[in-house]
């Protein structure tokens, strides 16, 4: 495993972390605690040091708090993020930061997170949602500085609002954030626009989720696709976007000329080959998965040949609209 600065944080983060939403049985069908546990355990073994995981997440906390407990001879750095008072998902226009992040909401979070966790700080406290608006309003900053001074988290971030990266460039450039989680990938290469200049440019780590385009990007999406009852992603891939992705994946499969199940990789190596990045991480349910994904951090990123071609696959769009 290689690792990478996280900003200007002075932590030293793995290239590939660890996405924690999906073993929490909450919006992905299937995750078991035993396999969740197993899966964690053998990406610490591999060199994982960054787990990310949030108070909406199910039992997300208590399975990753149980394995810092377990792996207590490990320094394991754990992320989780503070959702949003008045449940607005993303951040609108228009909103007060009293509606969505006042203190006595966001230390209340981060107790409950604690004690579910059973850890006595957090590494990275994140925003679950981010509008720039609330910059140099409501009392979010100095509950902030007070939970990093009580020694209850380390640094501060935002988990910036679905396929928007414009919206938190005002926070980076203000020096407030300590890190940004951001979508980035081959569809969605937004980001390396403005946000990753301004963090490269100010010290603010880079935390990249969806790289894998919630299994877009892995050649097993195809028009015949289908995903149990209760499963967000029957949402991110409704109508004819299964379809879509099929076609789009087999257009970078071709021009590429790389065999299909090599897509994953190639996306990963696409995210780790930007400068700006501290670490991706993908959401992994098994130790297949923990492997497939580590055995990607051996310094190998793509060519600027390979990294031209993916440029020619961006893909805007939102899949939540």
């Amino acid at each position: 495993m290689r690792y990478r600065e996280l900003g200007r944080s002075g932590l030293s983060v793995s290239e590939i972390g660890y996405g924690a939403w999906g073993i929490g049985e909450s919006s992905w069908v299937g995750a078991t605690r035993d396999e969740s546990l197993r899966a964690l355990h053998r990406a610490v073994d591999l060199g994982v040091n960054l787990i990310d995981t949030a108070r909406g997440y199910g039992e997300s906390e208590r399975i990753v708090g149980q394995l810092v407990r377990e792996r207590a001879g490990d320094e394991v750095l754990v992320a989780t993020k503070v959702p949003p008072r008045n449940g607005v998902w993303p951040a609108a226009d228009g909103l007060d930061p009293a509606e969505t992040f006042p203190g006595e909401h966001i230390r209340t979070s981060l107790e409950t997170s604690l004690a579910a966790s059973g850890l006595d700080h957090f590494d990275v406290l994140q925003f679950h949602v981010w509008n720039d608006e609330w910059l140099g309003r409501g009392d979010w900053l100095e509950t902030v500085a007070a939970l990093k001074q009580e020694g209850k988290i380390r640094l501060f971030g935002v988990s910036v609002n679905d396929h928007a990266p414009e919206s938190a460039v005002a926070l980076v450039r203000s020096g407030l954030v300590d890190s940004v989680q951001v979508i980035y990938n081959v569809f969605d290469q937004a980001p390396a626009d403005e946000l990753f200049p301004a963090c490269a440019e100010h010290g603010v780590g880079v935390i990249v989720r969806v790289a894998l385009d919630e299994g877009g990007l892995t050649g097993r999406i195809t028009a015949d696709t289908t995903f149990p009852e209760g499963d967000f992603r029957n949402r991110y891939f409704k109508g004819d976007r299964p379809a879509q992705v099929e076609r789009r994946v087999a257009a970078i499969v071709a021009d590429l000329g790389i065999e299909p199940d090599a897509i994953a990789e190639h996306a990963l190596r696409f995210v780790l080959s930007h400068p700006a990045v501290s670490t991706v991480i993908p959401g992994m349910r098994s130790v297949r998965n923990v492997e497939r994904n580590t055995a990607l951090s051996d310094g190998q990123p793509l060519t600027a040949e390979q990294l031209a071609v993916l440029a020619k696959h961006s893909w805007p769009r939102n899949f939540y609209s």
